[in-house]
């Protein structure tokens, strides 16, 4: 199951990939990246670690009903799940965060794994309302309308379970308990049986329209805060789209890469990235040279940090596959 998960992610990267390259000038292509002007990435590197210390705010706060834990220690398990995203295929840094966290400051990964799956999910729904904001002045590709209409009805549905499940755990703990004494083997029931309440407490966030309230705002700030990143980089190319462009693009690049792909969103991100600003005017060429950028400026810089959390905090790559195992024992 695994391999078959990682040649569809390669076969919808290759796809996706070789779309965005059809047509493309490549000499004019590299003549465009040789000469932007790098000095705008730093501002935008500042900006998009602005927005990740925002990410640890907000996991701090999910995580208080668990284990009060600092920003200054949670800021680098943070950053070594994203630089795990971008560097392992299927969201392995969701996990690996889980795992650190486990080892760090032994929160059950089953119950850290539920306000992972609540920042995912909160994500999405800020992509889907930016993409609503903008659309009265910045209307969506055709091609792209099946793809948010898509995600709206599959974020709007997971936001209703998981409301249920948080304002009503025993009516839905009964029913888990009934199906697990009759479809789990004898001897994995116990176990069983516990993981479900330990994903309940990490879905306490849901209980109150405060903590709502607040994680939505942060998680808005932090996907403004991306845009914000994504406009200052456009300074480094000879042309310009207004702002609301750029947050219709973070909000379709973002989305698509919940797709299966290979490590680092690679085809995913690029494919509509390119598509917005063309469709906005911005040459192909030119679209593509800022996507390329704009990539590399993502990925690059947490990757490297990540990287070094890592080191000092005397991990190796073998703690990917122990994060695995960790993810295998919480799965019913």
């Amino acid at each position: 199951m695994r391999n078959w998960k990682l040649w569809l992610g390669a076969i919808i990267s290759v796809i996706c990939l070789s779309t965005a390259l059809r047509g493309l000038d490549l000499e004019h292509f590299w003549e465009i990246v040789r000469e932007a002007n790098y000095w705008w990435l730093v501002p935008g590197v500042m900006v998009y670690f602005g927005a990740v210390w925002a990410r640890t705010w907000r996991w701090h706060y999910m995580l208080r009903h668990l284990r009060p834990i600092s920003l200054r220690r949670l800021f680098p398990v943070v950053v070594i799940g994203y630089m795990g995203n971008n560097v392992y295929p299927a969201r392995a840094g969701e996990v690996l965060r889980s795992y650190v966290l486990k080892r760090r400051e032994d929160v059950p990964i089953s119950a850290s794994l539920a306000t992972v799956v609540l920042e995912r999910l909160f994500d999405g729904l800020v992509m889907l309302l930016f993409v609503f904001v903008t659309l009265p002045f910045a209307p969506l590709p055709p091609i792209y309308t099946t793809l948010v209409t898509i995600f709206s009805l599959v974020f709007l549905s997971a936001l209703m379970v998981f409301l249920a499940l948080a304002t009503r755990p025993a009516r839905i703990s009964r029913l888990y308990a009934w199906m697990v004494d009759r479809f789990v083997p004898l001897g994995l029931r116990p176990r069983v049986h516990g993981l479900f309440d330990k994903f309940i407490v990490g879905l306490q966030s849901l209980r109150s329209p405060k903590d709502l309230a607040l994680i939505f705002a942060s998680t808005a700030v932090i996907w403004l805060a991306e845009t914000v990143k994504y406009w200052l980089v456009m300074h480094a190319f000879p042309f310009e789209v207004p702002f609301l462009v750029l947050m219709l693009m973070t909000a379709v690049v973002n989305l698509a890469t919940t797709l299966p792909s290979t490590p680092g969103y690679i085809g995913t991100f690029d494919l509509p990235g390119i598509a917005i600003l063309a469709a906005y005017g911005v040459t192909k060429d030119m679209a593509a040279s800022y996507t390329l950028v704009l990539h590399v400026a993502l990925w690059l810089p947490i990757t490297s940090l990540g990287a070094l959390f890592m080191l000092f905090a005397q991990m190796g790559w073998q703690d990917f596959g122990r994060a695995s195992e960790e993810r295998l024992k919480v799965s019913p």
